[in-house]
């Protein structure tokens, strides 16, 4: 039995022991989308309430973390004492159940619903304490985050990247008989962790960096609105059976999707999908009906090898439950359903039958959509639409004339006829051969060429039998009248030919001007971006409807490398494709998904030459990004030529005076002004050095000659080598490394080197203020954070301090040439880190040197004391 199964059992049992109660407690949880929101807050809220009302209320247990807001609440409240439970040599406090029962009260709130017991407790999950509770005729009151339910542990790791220890079944929550959801926005929720209202101040900057990131917060509130959100809609459907309610209530957008199992199916599907989508998300419901009667033909249910087996795949894929219902009468089952479900759209498919057909029944969709009431119904076109015939060559008259065209063929050479026949008093056959030019023109003009050529000769035929002498037969007695229907007849033909040629010269005027469209828009890409090939290979692959298109360059020892690709399973030889096509030498562009038409071939290989230019643009692009490399590396040179004249020339001119002053015979120094020039000699030197240092190492950053030699090494003992190098700093700078930190992987020298630079700057413009040194885990990462309380930076200028000779406020000093930061952030992406800066809550700098884990496994693992609001 599953875990969820188990949950669902015991919550179901009444009694965990089986002794039923006359009444059941009710449990209130209220649910938040992380730590912090509130929801401790809120539970005491309503205990007081209920205090205040007469109710008999006590607090089986409520974690405060230190939050003095949350513990003014419990002033007026009775707080039962807890459970001491003694574990590998230490006391652990839990939920005292066996008092909680003798008390008796009428509600207990018990905070934190997910958590794990300590081992020797009753039970192994604080729900299970619930649980007792509640059989025991107790009302509880609990809280939970949207993180710890067990079906979001996997989401919730894949958008934090923490795995949550403590998990809770969703079945327990569902059960609740109230869910009220705590909710604030992100941006509240990190002011309250800026302000030191959630974690203790050591823990707030790797909160907000990690963890409590905007993006972090807005994923997590999505996830529990949504949850509870569908609670909602259960609680709205069990309502509706409830009351045998069948109206639509269009609460929520719910697409309903029919399909057949035939060959167009999945097309209706799809669509549907789509339209989901674009409603908000909506829920796709897929539904099939089988005739009662058993004559439902090929469906989904016809077995695992079946076209059916293959729908419920790509229902699965996006993201439609599948559903089979059984109905005589099919568009009455498919609405009964769409209103059972509470649908509040219907997509069906456009009849398979003729015209013919559905001229004797109107078909299901028809009758959907009149019998829909207020459901929208959406009928979808496909290629087996209208019946089974194959597609046939593309007409130049469009259909619709010709449709028009043989009748017109048949009926205007009767009507000439008759005429001709009433007027035969008045009126000679020259006039009568006018008439069926006449009537052979105009079927031209309607039909085109085949009921022009149907309507001249059975023109020549009435012609000749009722109004050319002899009449009723078909000879003629006079040549001159042979000669008039040969005429007529040749007549309606040329008329016809060029009413067909123009028809067909307008059909390629307008692709043409499609094609011409296409080329625009693939030239518009070409040279809008400066890599376009990406996304002109996309517009390629959906213009010609294809499922991947790529470049391949013949590379050494003749193998094909795929230079740029789109769609799935691109090809990676030409012979392989579908569609190849030469755009230079060992250049091929080649596409794949099905054969293309002559004329898309063509038009395919017309496009080739865009793809030519953008692959060119793509190098030239590279030529100029190394062109550009190269020449900030001259220009860096050049400054650091032009800050030896100035910058270096400082220290080196007070060590050649303090030195010339002590070597001086004739100048006698007292011992005290003698100690001093040694110590401006010192200093001077060691200036000197650090400004060297960061000359040469601004110098091998430019030429990507930093080759870092990493190793596992930690926080602690990179903080001890950097400022064991520094002058004394009168106790300003406080390290605050964990001793069980996971380890980096760095170069220790370098890191030393970052670390220095870092503490350096914070000394220098942080003002008098302390500096921290503060390090923390987060997944596969560690974080050192040099904290300083200065006047800090605008967040526009914070990545100016990482361009070389920079420094604070473009302010000249007389020390350092603005290549700390910069050498700092060379070498920490060298070691595969990255250097950034945040804001310091309440004011100043925080530059922030993270690192990978040595350790992953490790250093994935959350600090409960951070990441949870549970303890063990």
């Amino acid at each position: 039995m599953s875990r969820e199964d188990a949950a669902d059992a015991r919550l179901g049992s009444g009694d965990p022991a089986g002794a039923p109660t006359e009444r059941r407690g009710e449990l209130r949880i209220y649910l938040g989308a992380a730590p912090g929101v509130g929801k401790t807050y809120a539970a005491l809220n309503e205990a007081s309430r209920r205090l205040d009302r007469g109710t008999d209320v006590v607090v089986g247990l409520v974690e405060t973390h230190g939050r003095p807001r949350t513990a003014v609440l419990l002033d007026g409240l009775e707080v039962l004492p807890r459970a001491v439970i003694g574990h590998r040599g230490s006391e652990l406090t839990e939920l005292d159940v066996d008092g909680v029962l003798a008390r008796a009260p009428e509600v207990c709130v018990v905070d934190e619903l997910a958590h794990t017991c300590a081992p020797g407790s009753r039970h192994t999950k604080r729900w299970e304490d619930v649980d007792e509770l509640l059989a025991a005729g107790i009302d509880v009151i609990s809280t939970v985050n949207v993180q710890h339910l067990e079906s979001l542990g996997d989401v919730v790791e894949r958008i934090t990247g923490v795995r949550q220890q403590e998990t809770i079944p969703d079945a327990v929550v569902r059960a609740a008989d109230q869910l009220e959801l705590v909710d604030i926005t992100p941006e509240a929720l990190r002011r309250r962790m800026a302000h030191g209202n959630i974690y203790r101040p050591e823990k707030i900057d790797a909160s907000l960096a990690n963890y409590f990131r905007p993006g972090n917060l807005i994923a997590l509130r999505e996830l529990a609105l949504l949850w509870v959100a569908d609670q909602v809609d259960v609680a709205l459907q069990r309502y509706r059976t409830e009351s045998d309610i069948s109206e639509v209530w269009e609460a929520r957008e719910r697409v309903v999707v029919a399909v057949t199992g035939g060959p167009e199916s999945a097309t209706v599907l799809h669509r549907a999908a789509r339209i989901a989508r674009r409603a908000g998300s909506a829920d796709l419901l897929c539904v099939h009906v089988l005739r009662g009667d058993g004559l439902g033909g090929s469906g989904p249910g016809s077995g695992p090898g079946s076209a059916g087996a293959d729908l419920r795949r790509v229902a699965a894929d996006v993201g439609a439950s599948f559903h089979t219902v059984v109905g005589d009468d099919v568009p009455a089952a498919l609405l009964e359903f769409a209103r059972g479900a509470n649908a509040t759209q219907l997509v069906l498919g456009t009849s398979r039958r003729s015209r013919w057909a559905r001229l004797v029944d109107p078909g299901i969709g028809a009758r959907a959509v009149a019998e829909s009431g207020p459901i929208d119904v959406h009928l979808v076109t496909h290629a087996e639409a209208g019946g089974h015939r194959p597609r046939r060559r593309r007409l130049s008259v469009p259909a619709r004339r010709h449709a028009v065209g043989w009748p017109a063929a048949v009926v205007l050479p009767v009507l000439a006829t008759l005429l001709g026949v009433a007027l035969r008093e008045v009126v000679g056959v020259s006039t009568d051969v006018v008439a069926f030019f006449l009537a052979t023109v105009v079927t031209a003009l309607l039909g085109g060429l085949g009921p022009a050529l149907l309507a001249a000769l059975l023109g020549g035929v009435l012609l000749n039998f009722f109004l050319t002498p002899p009449l009723h037969t078909l000879t003629v007695a006079e040549p001159e009248n042979a000669i008039q229907i040969v005429a007529m007849v040749l007549i309606g033909i040329l008329v016809a030919l060029v009413v067909d040629r123009a028809d067909r010269r307008a059909a390629q005027a307008a692709q043409a001007r499609t094609e011409a469209t296409l080329l625009t828009s693939f030239a518009r890409v070409v040279l809008a971006r400066s890599d376009p090939l990406p996304k002109l290979l996309e517009r390629v692959r959906e213009a010609f409807g294809l499922t991947a298109v790529a470049v391949l360059e013949r590379g050494e020892g003749g193998r094909w490398d795929v230079t740029a690709c789109t769609g799935e399973a691109p090809c990676v030889r030409p012979e392989d494709a579908d569609a190849d096509v030469e755009i230079d030498e060992g250049v091929h562009l080649v596409a794949g998904g099905r054969v293309l038409t002559p004329a898309e071939r063509a038009l395919f290989a017309t496009v080739s030459g865009q793809a030519l230019l953008a692959l060119r643009n793509r190098r030239m692009a590279a030529e100029a990004f190394d062109a550009q490399r190269r020449a900030d590396a001259a220009g860096l040179r050049t400054a650091l030529l032009s800050a030896v004249g100035h910058d270096l020339r400082t220290p080196l001119a007070a060590i050649k005076a303090a030195a010339s002053s002590l070597r001086d015979p004739t100048v006698r120094v007292p011992d005290e002004d003698r100690a001093e020039l040694l110590a401006t000699v010192e200093e001077s030197s060691d200036r000197l050095t650090t400004l060297v240092d960061n000359l040469l190492d601004s110098s091998r950053l430019a030429t990507g000659a930093v080759t870092p030699h990493r190793r596992p090494v930690g926080y602690g003992e990179i903080a001890a080598m950097a400022l064991a190098g520094m002058p004394a700093d009168d106790g300003r700078v406080r390290v605050e490394v964990p001793e069980d930190l996971p380890e980096v992987l760095a170069d220790p020298g370098l890191a030393e080197r970052v670390v220095a630079n870092l503490v350096d700057n914070a000394l220098r413009y942080g003002g008098a203020g302390p500096v921290t040194l503060r390090a923390s885990a987060y997944a596969d990462r560690v974080e050192l954070r040099v904290v300083d309380t200065g006047p800090g930076l605008a967040r526009s200028r914070a990545e100016r301090l990482f361009v070389p000779f920079q420094r604070l406020h473009d302010h000249p000093t007389d020390t350092g040439i603005g290549l700390g930061l910069h050498v700092a952030r060379g070498f920490a992406e060298a070691m595969g880190g990255t250097l950034t800066t945040e804001e310091t809550p309440g004011g100043g700098l925080t530059v922030v040197l993270t690192l990978p884990a040595a350790d992953r496994a490790t250093a994935s693992a959350p600090d409960p004391a951070v990441w949870s609001e549970t303890t063990a």
